[in-house]
């Protein structure tokens, strides 16, 4: 099953929830652009390597496009039109005046020199920059981009429409150059707020409890850090290379460390075990958070996950079928659009400010957050219990009733 079958089966799902008219489910099943281009680099040897990039604008019915760029050897156009219409639903689900859209380009940004990264991302922006704006198509950064590449991107765009400084194009910059402070951890710090409001409601004390983390990269290490500092064991951590495990717990300051000296926590010397990437998903821990890829989580692993709750930091970590057999253990699922969405939250905070003009402080935007957050499970909670829906479809009604709400007002349907 491919990503986008997997993503267009829960927004269906959710469509005969609500018992959408049919011209808006229409409308909803494809994205209104698609955009897809080369973008020739010349490389520090001399030669020309062309790269594909992507951008997918899904839907705008709630306000402009809004959505990362990722650089990824696998990115494809099947997963940059998923994540688009999971950034709508993003968006959406914590009531933002934002649409959904994703970008991508084809590559390992490992292989670059930093003088190719800076043309490569250049280059994404001079065959794009005619289809965004503050008011059109606002990207950021996602998998393998950086507050450096977004100010790269940023500076591009400016140039490309006659030097008008328009700061607001992008999000994720350097605070220096517009950015909002708290974006760097705000992914994981939103994270953390959906997962207390959950002990809450479940009359759970999350001290204590052993966690799990798929994807030791920026949005996984942060939110490592902000659960141990409030008192959550983290047992196990893993990135690309592999992982590291110790049942009473992780030192989390010094494995940072570790990471940035040695590149990866697969060789951690001062925890009981290295573990595999799968080993890790089945490990008997209290929470699982898959924060890396899509699709980790699969009929093939289903039934030896062990945790009691998933929080899904990466976008679409769990298929359809696995879902279901997850379900039907008991396991609760708190779904990628509400559990990640603190990243394009406070994206919007930081878009708010370049508007203005003016800049809070990083107290003042995590307060912000919070109440973003706390409000969007709230309502995510009360539509799941009053239509006994699992979390997923619960966020996904709530999502998709402003979105289909909007599209009516400005009759599209």
């Amino acid at each position: 099953m491919s990503t986008w079958t997997n993503a267009l089966g829960q927004l269906n799902k959710a469509l005969d929830i609500l018992g959408t008219d049919p011209n808006c489910r229409a409308i909803l099943q494809a994205p209104e652009r698609a955009l897809e281009f080369s973008i020739p680099v010349k490389m520090d040897n001399g030669t020309t390597k062309v790269f594909t990039g992507y951008r997918v604008q899904f839907n705008s019915a709630l306000g402009p496009y809004k959505g990362g760029i990722r650089y990824h050897h696998e990115v494809n156009r099947d997963e940059v039109q998923s994540l688009s219409m999971w950034m709508t639903l993003k968006c959406a689900v914590v009531n933002l005046p934002l649409g959904g859209g994703k970008g991508g380009v084809i590559v390992n940004p490992k292989e670059l020199s930093e003088r190719e990264l800076e043309l490569l991302s250049r280059g994404y922006i001079q065959k794009l920059f005619k289809y965004i704006g503050p008011k059109e198509d606002i990207p950021a950064p996602d998998v393998y981009t950086t507050p450096q590449i977004m100010a790269w991107m940023m500076d591009e765009y400016i140039k490309l429409t006659n030097g008008q400084y328009d700061p607001g194009v992008i999000t994720g910059k350097p605070i220096i150059n517009g950015g909002s402070k708290a974006r760097g951890y705000a992914t994981a710090q939103g994270a953390f707020y959906v997962l207390r409001s959950l002990m809450k409601i479940l009359n759970k004390d999350g001290k204590g409890l052993s966690v799990a983390i798929q994807g030791f990269g920026n949005a996984g290490a942060e939110l490592a850090k902000i659960l141990a500092d409030d008192g959550y064991k983290i047992v196990a951590a893993s990135d690309s290379q592999g992982g590291t495990y110790d049942s009473k717990g992780l030192n989390i300051d010094d494995l940072n460390q570790y990471k940035k000296t040695n590149k990866t926590v697969n060789t951690y010397d001062k925890a009981e075990k290295a573990i595999s990437n799968d080993e890790i998903l089945e490990l008997d821990v209290d929470i699982l958070i898959p924060a890396a890829l899509n699709d980790v989580i699969t009929d093939k692993n289903a039934n030896n996950i062990k945790a009691k709750y998933i929080l899904e930091l990466a976008n679409g970590p769990i298929t359809a079928d696995a879902e279901k057999t997850l379900l039907s253990k008991g396991i609760i699922i708190v779904p990628d659009i509400l559990a990640n969405a603190g990243g394009v939250a406070t994206s919007y905070l930081e878009q708010v400010q370049n508007s203005m003009n003016y800049y809070w402080e990083e107290k003042e935007v995590l307060e912000k957050l919070e109440k973003i957050m706390d409000n969007a499970f709230k309502a995510m909670w009360k539509v799941k219990e009053e239509q006994k829906l699992d979390l997923r479809m619960g966020a996904y009604v709530v999502a998709l009733q402003r979105i289909t709400e909007a599209m009516k007002n400005r009759g599209w349907f």
